[in-house]
């Protein structure tokens, strides 16, 4: 079966032309004009205009959201996952479409992490479209006689979703897939870094068939960001805040949301560890923790940035994997397809992560690779750092870097490896490697992560698991599964008593 024509009116036509608003079914400026600017960041030159959704225009979503709300919680499982299904097939259909330009223009995405996007958005969709017919409910046995009592799992009503910009296509639609299969509506605010990246996702799902107003789609300027989010949080026909992102802006959305007392799902930050056993496989604990540690340019909140190292294999692991982050290709993805390492979202991040290392070394820690610089036409590519004896007070040691640099200590006792581990204000994700797995997982049930991988990356997530943190910088609440359903729907105590009932009063 082929997938479904997107119509030409309604999806920009190239790079360069301006991204729009997407409200109620078709694609509009915002109401009073305003645009901003989106930029190529491995360049600095500009790629295009946005419209930047007003207030006015996030009030005019929510209440289309709201009335499309009406029916599409109404709609039978099989239409919802048939919607999911098609999507699906037509995402797949944009590699060889727009999507690698747009992935490499708008966030500088290798032939990699263009792959990694595309195909695992597929994915997600497909196991999103399975849980439509396992939205289920109960039947409780009640005391009261004559009475029947049901415990039904209902939609919620409107989601307002906020994606960003590092894994723009797979989290945006892991951000709107769970509330849409409950029946709820979305109101999606993406990244200003990556508007036309992040629209791949509604246009599959418009092409695919959802209904108007199901998802509306207002990118914002930075300037008008804070007013829009604090609006359509607090807003009463928003009924939950999904949001992933760092920690410092999900605090202030859950600071927002409490005065409301509003229910969110926020994945924010991570510093991921690696603890290394005396018996671990190290060509193994290698491979990972560079895969870990670089994918995206250790620009994903599951990034491997703290290992754990036990004394005694200390040396032939630090030499291994100095070997092999020396090995990979750092350079302009633009000119070079077949670079590892690209260019970072900003020269703002690059020369913040970079600060966080020169601070690092000039306090007395030792730098074991990397050359002290950012380089490329826009201050943007950075090389992998690798450090050790960094002390616990550095920002190095315990800020989110969200760059590709690692810190290695070692460790004499299991109990010494979990306490450091544990540290952290992050609790988002962990590895730990051994040859023995059941003491593998006695230290992995010991680390405070929502997901700890034995013998495997810090970087791993499949859409069926509830993925999330455990409270602090990684937040709260899970996305995937039905853990998914679980945060996006309410249980509904429907009840019937016997005609005929009578009651002492």
């Amino acid at each position: 079966m082929s997938p479904p024509q997107e119509h030409g009116s309604q999806v920009p036509a190239n790079l360069t032309e301006t991204q729009l608003l997407f409200l109620d079914g078709s694609y509009q400026p915002s109401s009073d004009g305003t645009t901003f600017t989106v930029k190529n960041p491995m360049t600095g030159s500009v790629l295009y205009d946005c419209a930047s959704a007003s207030v006015d225009d996030y009030s005019a979503a929510i209440d289309n959201a709201h009335q499309a709300f009406q029916k599409w919680s109404r709609t039978g499982p099989s239409t919802r996952r048939m919607v999911f299904l098609k999507a699906a097939e037509i995402m797949e259909s944009y590699v060889d479409g727009d999507a690698p330009e747009l992935l490499s223009q708008e966030v500088s995405a290798t032939k990699h992490w263009i792959k990694v996007n595309i195909h695992s958005t597929a994915g997600l969709f497909r196991e999103t479209a399975g849980l439509a017919t396992h939205i289920k409910g109960e039947i409780v046995p009640a005391d009261r006689p004559g009475t029947m009592i049901m415990v039904e799992r209902q939609a919620v009503g409107v989601v307002f979703a906020i994606s960003p910009w590092n894994a723009p296509v797979n989290l945006t639609a892991r951000a709107i897939a769970s509330p849409l299969i409950c029946g709820n509506t979305v109101v999606l605010k993406p990244s200003e870094f990556s508007p036309k990246c992040q629209n791949l996702v509604v246009r599959a799902l418009t092409a695919a068939g959802l209904p108007p107003g199901c998802l509306n789609f207002l990118p914002t300027s930075p300037e008008r960001t804070p007013q829009v989010t604090e609006y359509a949080v607090k807003h009463p026909k928003v009924l939950r805040v999904n949001f992933t992102g760092s920690d410092r802006v999900g605090r202030i959305i859950a600071g927002w949301a409490s005065t409301v007392l509003k229910q969110c799902v926020l994945e924010l930050g991570g510093k991921a560890p690696v603890l290394l056993l005396e018996d671990a496989d190290i060509e193994d604990a290698v491979e990972a923790v560079v895969f870990g540690a670089l994918a995206n340019n250790g620009q994903v909140c599951m990034s491997t940035e703290r290992v754990f190292v036990h004394r005694s294999i200390a040396g032939e692991f630090k030499n291994r994997l100095v070997g092999r982050v020396q090995a990979l290709k750092t350079g302009n993805h633009l000119q070079d397809p077949e670079v590892s390492i690209s260019g970072l979202f900003t020269p703002a991040s690059a020369a913040r992560v970079l600060e966080m290392v020169n601070n690092a070394v000039e306090g007395g820690a030792t730098l074991l690779t990397g050359d002290l610089r950012v380089s490329g036409p826009n201050k943007t590519i950075m090389a992998p750092h690798i450090l050790e004896g960094v002390k616990p007070e550095m920002d190095v040691a315990y800020k989110e870097s969200f760059g590709p640099v690692m810190v290695l200590f070692e460790f004499d006792t299991d109990e010494e490896a979990i306490a450091l581990a544990n540290s952290s204000d992050y609790s988002l994700c962990a590895s730990v490697f051994s040859r023995d797995v059941f003491r593998a997982l006695e230290v992995a049930k010991q680390v405070r992560a929502g997901s700890c991988h034995i013998n495997g990356p810090t970087v791993y997530v499949e859409a069926t698991l509830p993925n999330g943190g455990t409270g602090g910088g990684s937040g709260y609440g899970r996305f995937g599964g039905m853990a998914g359903v679980e945060e996006f729907t309410e249980r509904k105590i429907i009840t019937m008593a016997k005609p005929g009932m009578k009651f002492p009063f």
